[in-house]
């Protein structure tokens, strides 16, 4: 962990999963100091308390900040002396997006653009935006309010110099059992003995673990090129089989799966990387790396040196990519601690 040896991390957004995934993989390190930000003091207080008990011999290389992306001055209010940035704070619940879409672009694209502004400003070496498969052909509040915060990533990245800051934006899938989400939805369903509700059993989503999605985040912190959005190439699988998954392993009935119906502002598929993006992406593995259109407004200069030749890359979605069986999920489900820690509170064996 050399490259974040007595460093300063600062983690918008931190009080949540992804912020609890980073100081969970971190805080045992060498890193000098991990700053939370976030405008939720009870979850910060929870969370102090949490890793007081946990980590006793390292928990004071957390600090927290109190503010809101939303007020660029609170955000500089926390900026001196941070080296990196994983920016996680975002709107990113489709329903109330939908309803409330203005609330989306205050904090997706505003306190993005607030984020780096003051990062570029206090000479903050490296930024990591999250991002989401919904900014890829979206169609709904939140993924179009994402789809900006990579605009805005990609556009600030273009007026700093590379070596005084470094931004770049990662895009991936559902983080499975990250909150809000839909497994420990299903799972207190299950405890309360009710039926589990799905939209569409035919729908698929790319799934992905914390801890993949934190992988992510490093590779595009080491890797990255600044302006680049990276894509991890994840598994995906149905609804249906999701669910169907969850009941196996929590010895619920699968005949008793109720169909809700899709909500507001859902697609059918997620979509990772654009055809349009393919056309210049770069294939590094089990990562795509989508570099920055650096090219000027003066676009009279490339009508006479025609077009370059496309990659042969195509569109990469949940329809596309490997769709994972119902004993495939099973195995990824139990990989992740929550899925354990609520089996034995059920007394179930795994």
């Amino acid at each position: 962990m050399s490259l974040f040896e007595n460093k300063t991390l600062l983690i918008t957004g931190g009080t949540g999963s992804f912020g609890n995934a980073v100081l969970n993989r971190f805080l045992k390190t060498d890193i000098g100091e991990i700053r939370v930000f976030s405008r939720d003091e009870k979850k910060q207080d929870d969370m102090r308390h949490e890793f007081q008990a946990k980590m006793p011999e390292v928990a004071d290389k957390i600090t927290f900040y109190i503010g809101d992306v939303r007020d660029i001055q609170s955000v500089r209010n926390a900026m001196h002396g941070v080296d990196y940035i994983f920016h996680a704070a975002a709107l990113k619940q489709v329903p109330s997006c939908e309803f409330f879409p203005i609330e989306a672009v205050k904090t997706n694209v505003m306190g993005t653009e607030n984020v780096l502004t003051a990062a570029i400003e206090a000479g903050v070496k490296n930024v990591i935006c999250l991002s989401t498969d919904k900014a890829a052909y979206p169609v709904n509040a939140m993924g179009i309010s994402k789809a900006l915060e990579e605009r805005v990533a990609v556009a600030k990245s273009r007026t700093v110099s590379p070596e005084k800051t470094k931004i770049c934006c990662t895009r991936y899938g559902n983080v499975m059992c990250s909150r809000g989400s839909v497994i420990p939805l299903w799972i207190d369903q299950i405890k309360a003995g009710q039926p589990i509700t799905i939209t569409d059993p035919t729908m698929t989503r790319f799934i992905m673990s914390l801890d993949e999605a934190v992988d992510l985040v490093l590779f595009a912190f080491e890797h990255g090129i600044s302006g680049d959005i990276l894509v991890q190439k994840a598994p995906a699988c149905t609804i249906k089989t999701q669910a169907e998954a969850v009941c196996e392993l929590f010895g619920a009935d699968k005949s008793n799966i109720k169909v809700i119906g899709i909500r507001h502002g859902e697609k059918s598929y997620e979509t990772l990387l654009t055809n349009e993006e393919c056309a210049n992406a770069i294939d590094m593995g089990e990562f795509y790396r989508v570099p920055a259109d650096n090219r000027g407004l003066n676009y009279d200069k490339y009508f006479n040196k025609g077009d370059v030749e496309r990659n042969p890359l195509t569109a990469f979605n949940s329809n596309n990519t490997e769709l994972l069986t119902v004993e495939e999920v099973k195995e990824k489900l139990l990989s992740l601690s929550y899925i354990r820690e609520q089996l034995d509170k059920m007394g179930i064996q795994y």
